[in-house]
């Protein structure tokens, strides 16, 4: 550890992006009293960005500068950016080519975690669930546990507390991946869909160019394991191209394979891809020898994260469902088939790239009665794939807010109708992320 922060002393560094993860790395080198020169890259007002370093106590050597394509960053030794920033923009890679190292807060953490024992998972859903649960568990069994990464906790804030023994479970995003040259111990993938293939987040404009890119990306979790390390593993996802590549460029480790399907357990999370979840979590549990009687305990016990079909309340016999965190076709697809009930349907939102028409087309045969359309530019494709696949236009109602959605739903429901928040779309535009869009249909449904 010390060996590899000394190569950053006295070094000019560039952070690009002050989010979460790279504010936790900068009171970490504080902690450490490193002396380096850092300039921070933010497209955010410098007064904002000035509260986020306060508690820093040597301010003077950070100086602040407004992000741009004009930056120029081949004068640096080493930038550490943000998941959100693009590889591939122009100036990142031209300070490649003049030598500069490209790293990340999630790159060093792997550098210096204490402990070797590592669980990450990745998904295009699914991976908070299965990452929360698996820390459930190891706790359940009196397991030392953390539990970060693109979850909301930066791992940074908790290395001090880890011990050799400790485990660590980490969520990993495909921006998180894409360029990691550590792989966990043991690694989970949950799914592979499409998935951020244009930018929708004006914070995070970072995406895929092709599904092909986003799946190499996810796949880097198994690229650098090595023999006595762990993939645990979708079986949809078995030999289904272009999930898994041929060839010495895309070699995929050499951890031992397993592959998991749904689980049985008593759970009280909802819904076929949540027994998949269960099924991944299980997986890890046998590989650490816990007990079948701990895990049951654990999965019969866990309530899931927020905004992941989560039940609000229940007015009038009409049942109300927040998964905002739905922000794919696929994800709104099999919230879907969770219900036997007639559904009103939240849908719409940002444009993330993803196709409408298998969501048009399942949710014509399905059992949703109305359709409920937020403002956003993927809406128009959304309405538009509906009245292709034979839903009735009449049936599609279109709001300007979350207030109107949900007085809307609650209008056009029936005793044994269930109103569900699914949008198969970002929040961006209407709402700064999901989090914020779910709580707002919170509110509005506890006020019926």
């Amino acid at each position: 550890m010390n060996e590899i922060l000394a190569k950053l002393n006295k070094k000019k560094i560039a952070i690009l992006g002050l989010g979460i993860e790279n504010l936790a790395m900068l009171e970490y080198f504080e902690k450490q009293g490193l002396e380096a020169r850092i300039d921070i890259f933010d497209m955010r007002p410098e007064k904002e960005l000035n509260g986020r370093i306060k508690n820093l106590e040597k301010n003077e050597k950070y100086k602040l500068i407004k992000q741009s394509d004009e930056n120029n960053f081949s004068t640096y030794d080493i930038i550490f950016r943000s998941p959100g920033f693009p590889l591939f923009k122009e100036n990142l890679v031209q300070a490649k080519e003049a030598g500069v190292i490209i790293s990340s807060a999630m790159k060093l953490f792997f550098e210096l975690c204490p402990s070797k024992n590592t669980i990450g998972v990745t998904g295009s859903k699914g991976k908070g669930t299965t990452s929360s649960l698996i820390a459930n568990i190891l706790e359940q069994a009196e397991i030392p546990v953390l539990l970060g990464g693109n979850i909301g906790v930066a791992p940074f804030s908790f290395i001090d507390e880890i011990r050799e023994d400790s485990w660590v479970v980490l969520e990993l995003s495909s921006f998180q991946l894409e360029d990691l040259e550590n792989s966990p111990h043991i690694a989970v993938i949950t799914n592979i869909t499409e998935e951020h293939l244009r930018p929708a987040d004006p914070m995070n404009p970072n995406y895929h160019k092709s599904i092909d890119d986003y799946a190499r990306a996810k796949l880097t979790i198994l690229r650098h394991q090595v023999k006595g390390d762990w993939a645990v593993i979708n079986e949809n996802l078995k030999d289904k191209a272009p999930f898994f590549y041929r060839g010495k460029e895309n070699k995929l480790g050499n951890a031992k394979r397993i592959y998991f399907s749904k689980s049985e357990y008593s759970s009280k999370l909802i819904g076929a891809y949540n027994k998949e979840n269960i099924g991944a979590a299980t997986e890890v549990a046998k590989i650490l020898k816990i007990k079948p009687s701990l895990t049951k305990k654990a999965v019969a016990n866990f309530h899931g994260l927020p905004h992941r079909i989560e039940y609000v309340k229940e007015v009038a016999g009409v049942k109300y469902y927040d998964n905002s965190f739905a922000t794919t076709p696929v994800a709104t697809i099999n919230d879907i088939n969770c219900f036997v009930e007639p559904i009103i349907l939240i849908l719409g939102g940002a444009d993330k790239g993803s196709s409408f028409k298998n969501l048009g087309k399942e949710t014509a045969k399905k059992n949703v009665d109305s359709v409920i359309l937020l403002l956003g530019e993927a809406s128009p494709h959304i309405n538009q794939e509906l009245l292709s696949a034979g839903f009735p236009s009449h049936k599609i109602y279109k709001v300007k807010s979350m207030t109107e959605a949900v007085k809307k739903a609650q209008a056009i429901s029936k005793a044994g109708f269930v109103v569900l928040l699914s949008t198969a779309c970002a929040s961006f535009g209407m709402f700064n992320n999901y989090k914020e869009r779910g709580d707002k249909f919170q509110e509005e449904v506890k006020k019926l």
